[in-house]
């Protein structure tokens, strides 16, 4: 079932809106080793979905961090395997098909409806539900699935205990009563999305693009283009799968055409079929649940149409008279019996599995609004300009466009993270802006003057926006927002193309960067005991065996600290921080510097001290937000704007600044992941290989 435009008593699907049409990069690294540094600049932060599993008493595979509901939890409701509800289950009997789904005591028609569209192309069925998996020989009680999560294919593991009344399942079930891949599938998305109460109400083309990668967007049907063969035939040469559903009528009732009202509908094919009276644009619909046809002009079974059209041209399109969910109708009766198709694009990654004459070129980017740093709302404040921002560029003409019509077709998708799992719903929007003829940024001034040249008709709280037209070639810029400043949460864009054009991250301009050679404000004498004072201060603290521990570092530069013109700063220094910084220097693994060990890392904090306080400009013992990236810049290390936004994140006091001695273990960290690079990137290809072990050594100690 498709999504009403109110909520029913039977509490079916959230109404639709009203616009449905709707790093390091500098000297030292390159593009592969920003997400290496990336990911090991937030490898200590807490997991959001840490998996904890164990093997039952029965020796059988048992995951204890599926998010359970109060449904689950009622009197009568039992957890049981397949083998305890019949005797001989089976993962998937004669082939997975949509006759194969069955809604349960749960609101997910749209999810139903989706895995339903999906079994008519079972290579992406396949991708999703790995063949090969059985109740018989190697079985240990879990089952694997992969969905397509914020950019990659991930692996689902879950075990096999379903809710149960009266051995009765809960939720999705089959109707042959012992296959299970179905119910399986919907505890996998579940877990995905925090447990089956998340999967209350949605949109099908939500699960859609978790099952394929795909962008969808969702369109008014009477918006569509005049000549709506030729846009639907586009549409499927390029690989999309379409919904159509008409959202008029009471839930799962039919008109008097035999549609049903507020179900999903596949639309497979279009056709140009020869008559006697000349040629007619057909499309084909298939009813995912295998019944209840069209039953107007071009029916199946009585429809006089028919007898107009040749026994080859019928078997050419593959007619059967049978009521088997598959139909043909005229495009004009398409027009009037459905509302709204929600149309998910496969792009060249994905066509691999389903026939594409011209597939899509996707490019992805991943980012992040930071309240203060990059989150700055709408157009309508004054922060606008804070927003991450994205070079655009367009070269390649649509190669069916007309000669007086120079154009570049795409499709720009922006996604939010994890909306269900956070259970927050940020309104999100897109903006796009000729970019300045010189610059690659637009400046508060740039947007002061400019106006979009295509943007999203409202911002929404829906996962995702999508944004579909035409530009000349060109130069330009888009910018994702949300609609209020401050807001935080991770977001995906997707830009579909033809091959040729490309998007990649506006770097913000630098702030101007003071000379290294300036003295600082305060002399860093006043700020750091002397090179004897220091060595005084190393015997005073170090074990008998001459050894620094981090507990003995974290005294030592707590004393020194106190001495001097940073006094006050020590309170923001803490063990973890000297423990970082010891393992960081030590070379022999051992979580202890010697002497030469401890002068290497005194130098570096005497050089980067003097750094802080040229940047310490108001003398809080502080780096604001803004100057720390040229801080950074002045120790030798440039970083980008993704790498900024972690900073923030995870470096940084309440108030967005940075102390001393966080200023000090920002350092450490970036450098010596950055060695670590470099040392692993021995041929200077920007790109490394490392084992697992290799990885969980550098991330768990380093």
């Amino acid at each position: 079932m498709i999504k009403s435009l109110s909520v029913s008593s039977e509490g079916s699907l959230p109404p639709l809106e009203d616009d449905v049409d709707s790093v390091c990069s500098d000297e030292l690294l390159g593009s592969q080793s920003r997400r290496w540094l990336a990911d090991l600049m937030t490898a200590d932060l807490p997991l959001d979905d840490v998996d904890v599993n164990t093997v039952g008493r029965d020796g059988l595979f048992v995951d204890h961090h599926f998010p359970l509901g109060e449904l689950e939890l009622q009197p009568g409701v039992k957890w049981k395997r397949p083998k305890e509800i019949c005797s001989s289950p089976q993962f998937i009997v004669d082939g997975a098909t949509r006759l194969d789904v069955r809604q349960g005591k749960l609101n997910d028609c749209w999810l139903l409806s989706a895995i339903a569209s999906l079994c008519v192309h079972h290579s992406l069925l396949k991708r999703v539900v790995p063949p090969g998996q059985t109740f018989q020989e190697g079985y240990k009680g879990y089952f694997t699935f992969r969905f397509w999560l914020y950019g990659q294919w991930e692996e689902v593991k879950i075990d096999d205990l379903l809710p149960t009344r009266d051995d009765d399942l809960l939720y999705l079930s089959s109707p042959v009563q012992h296959e299970f891949w179905s119910a399986l599938l919907e505890k996998a998305y579940a877990k995905v999305k925090g447990g089956y109460r998340a999967l209350d109400m949605g949109y099908p083309h939500e699960a859609m693009v978790d099952m394929t990668g795909g962008v969808a967007e969702v369109l008014k049907i009477s918006s569509l283009p005049r000549d709506l063969p030729r846009f639907l035939r586009g549409l499927l040469a390029r690989g999309a799968l379409i919904n159509c559903a008409n959202c008029e009528g009471p839930l799962e009732q039919k008109n008097e055409m035999g549609i049903m009202f507020r179900h999903a509908y596949s639309l497979t094919a279009v056709e140009k079929v020869e008559t006697t009276n000349g040629s007619i644009d057909l499309v084909r619909i298939l009813n995912p649940w295998g019944n209840t046809e069209w039953e107007g002009p071009w029916s199946d079974l009585k429809s006089p149409e028919w007898d107009t059209v040749s026994l080859e041209e019928q078997k050419r399109l593959g007619r059967v008279q049978r009521e088997d969910g598959e139909f043909w109708m005229s495009v004009p009766d398409f027009r009037m019996n459905f509302e709204i198709m929600e149309v998910c694009h496969l792009t060249d990654t994905f066509c691999n599995s389903v026939v594409c004459m011209r597939p899509w070129s996707c490019t992805v980017q991943h980012g992040n609004w930071v309240p203060r740093i990059t989150a700055g709302g709408s157009p309508k404040g004054g922060y606008f300009w804070q927003n991450p921002q994205f070079n655009f560029v367009l070269s390649m003409e649509d190669s069916d466009a007309e000669d007086s019509q120079k154009q570049c077709t795409f499709i720009l998708a922006l996604m939010q993270k994890h909306q269900r799992r956070r259970g927050v719903d940020l309104s999100i929007g897109l903006h796009v802006y000729k970019a300045h003829p010189e610059r690659k940024y637009l400046s508060p001034e740039d947007l002061s003057v400019l106006r979009p040249v295509r943007h999203s008709i409202r911002y929404s709280s829906r996962r995702e926006v999508v944004v579909r037209s035409a530009l000349p070639p060109g130069k330009y810029v888009i910018i994702p927002s949300t609609s209020e400043p401050n807001q935080q949460g991770g977001f995906l864009l997707r830009v579909l193309t033809v091959s040729g054009n490309s998007i990649t991250p506006a770097p913000k301009p630098a702030a101007p960067v003071p000379s290294i050679t300036m003295q600082p404000t305060i002399s860093p004498q006043a700020a750091l005991p002397s090179p004897k004072s220091i060595k005084l201060l190393f015997r005073k603290h170090c074990n008998k065996q001459g050894f620094c521990k981090p507990l003995h570092f974290y005294n030592l530069l707590s004393e020194a600290i106190k001495g001097g013109v940073l006094a006050g700063s020590e309170r923001y220094l803490a063990l973890e921080h000297c423990k970082s910084m010891v393992v960081l220097v030590d070379s022999q693994g051992i979580a202890q510097l010697n002497w030469p060990e401890f002068q290497t890392l005194w130098e570096k904090i005497r050089t980067w001290t003097d750094i802080f306080l040229v940047f310490d400009k108001n003398r809080t013992h502080h780096l604001e937000y803004q100057e720390v990236a040229p801080a950074l810049k002045a120790a030798g290390i440039t970083v980008d704007d993704l790498i900024m936004q972690l900073v923030g994140l995870r470096y940084t006091e309440p108030d967005l600044t940075i102390s001393y001695p966080g200023f000090l273990y920002l350092l450490m960290k970036l450098e010596s992941m950055i060695h670590k690079f470099q040392a692993f990137d021995m041929v200077g290809m920007d790109s490394v290989t490392v084992s697992y072990r290799q990885w969980l050594h550098m991330t768990m100690y380093n």
